[in-house]
């Protein structure tokens, strides 16, 4: 997953504008962390700032969302393709075992099946013990011829790639889950900060309107 930069979607506080080029924290992916709303003052200073403001977090929130959406989808690929390389693994693991039984053992036929494609299956009668390769697809219609040592490596190796790569995707997916999160309570919060300055405003408006008032009363 391409890594956001720092342009893409963290917004900076004002205090912290002049360090923004140099200090923008992400996760081991690249993945930049969202700002955290202590202060409202931090981010507006007045009423006309509010509006910049939440568009500015609801489009990063639209982008953590989206990435969010990836992250789910790679993570659901690999999901569905580990135990397939396990059960490939397993069946090259067996072969190999086979190939070192003792003179006289393991000789005769073994009938197995083999997928086609993904709701088709082949009988097949194999010798076990006189393999010396096996083919394993690749992707794109493309079948390679592997020695058994050779192939049980790169089969160990892409699961345990995958497995990695999975791992990444639900960590990747729990800390975008934050970032909106974090997000939506600024959002709340720069709001709700705005509600108490329209109070404010119009109370003083109020306020200013009685003292006129009482002067003209008094005059």
């Amino acid at each position: 997953m391409a890594a956001k930069t720092e342009a893409e979607l963290p917004l900076h506080s004002k205090s912290s504008a002049s360090d923004s080029q140099t200090a923008t924290i992400t996760n081991p992916r690249g993945i930049p962390q969202a700002p955290f709303v202590s202060s409202v003052s931090d981010y507006v200073s007045s009423r006309a700032q509010v509006e910049p403001t939440l568009r500015s977090f609801s489009e990063m929130i639209s982008k953590y969302q989206f990435m969010s959406t990836n992250v789910s989808r790679r993570a659901e690929s690999l999901r569905s393709k580990i135990p397939e390389m396990k059960s490939t693994l397993e069946v090259v693991k067996f072969l190999r075992s086979q190939q070192s039984l003792e003179e006289g053992e393991g000789d005769e036929d073994l009938e197995t099946t083999f997928s086609l494609n993904d709701t088709l299956f082949a009988k097949a009668k194999i010798r076990p013990k006189e393999m010396q390769e096996v083919y394993l697809w690749l992707g794109a219609n493309v079948m390679v011829g592997y020695p058994m040592g050779e192939a049980e490596e790169m089969l160990r190796g892409k699961l345990e790639g995958a497995k990695t790569k999975l791992a990444e995707c639900e960590e990747d997916g729990e800390f975008l889950k934050e970032q909106i999160t974090t997000l939506e309570v600024a959002t709340a919060r720069v709001y709700n900060w705005d509600v108490m300055q329209k109070r404010l405003e119009k109370a003083q408006g109020k306020g200013e309107e009685d003292d006129g008032e009482n002067s003209k009363r008094g005059g």
